[in-house]
């Protein structure tokens, strides 16, 4: 994918760009919801923006280039403002995902309504079809139920006390060596590309169809 970007710099912008509003997006979100669920630590740090400036990891950006999955800086939350810490921490951590296949959702709705308009259609498809594999992707990635994407806070949030507790201590402990297993590739393919690649192809013939909505 990189060698791809940097033979040709249209599409590395488009990327970037595209890179950069879907991680906004996410980072955002996090932000809105512990805002909305008690919590103002991640607004009065300035991550209640669109501004992607204000979320990018540079470690999580080169894996988004080398690897296709990647992530942004963590938005802080402070659980003690929180009225139920374990469920809300997993709502925070569901609202980024969510956030993500809404936004792929919307931008094919755009992209399959610029078919009625020629002079547009292909501005779209070149603006929009990174927006919708991105987000699809980072929706499904962070959605894995290890630490510490987010689909890991949500397990948790969602289990059985003592069963969260658990699951929790487990998680923690090995995190580092779970994201290893599932980002790096072992005989030319990832565990993780075996896992979402058939989920974000299926998702891809739904939100990147040939035919426009009529």
């Amino acid at each position: 994918m990189l060698s791809q970007l940097i033979s040709s710099p249209l599409a590395l912008f488009y990327w970037l760009l595209a890179f950069g509003i879907s991680l906004a997006v996410h980072e955002a979100a996090h932000a809105w919801m512990a805002d909305r669920l008690g919590d103002p630590t991640a607004k009065l740090s300035g991550r209640l923006t669109l501004n992607p400036l204000a979320h990018i990891d540079p470690l999580g950006t080169l894996m988004l280039f080398f690897f296709h999955f990647g992530w942004g800086k963590p938005v802080p939350v402070d659980s003690y403002n929180l009225r139920d810490p374990r469920r809300d921490s997993g709502l925070i951590s569901l609202s980024g995902p969510a956030a993500n296949f809404l936004l792929a959702t919307i931008s094919s709705f755009v992209l399959r309504l610029s078919f009625h308009t020629s002079q547009f259609s292909l501005l779209a498809s070149v603006f929009l079809t990174p927006i919708i594999s991105l987000n699809v992707y980072w929706g499904l990635f962070n959605l894995l139920p290890i630490h510490p994407l987010d689909g890991g806070k949500v397990l948790v949030g969602f289990l059985p006390t003592d069963l969260a507790l658990e699951v929790e201590d487990f998680l923690s402990r090995y995190q580092l060596i779970f994201l290893m297993l599932i980002i790096f590739p072992f005989f030319g393919n990832s565990l993780v590309g075996a896992i979402i690649d058939p989920l974000a192809n299926l998702i891809f013939k739904l939100l990147l169809p040939e035919t426009p909505i009529v």
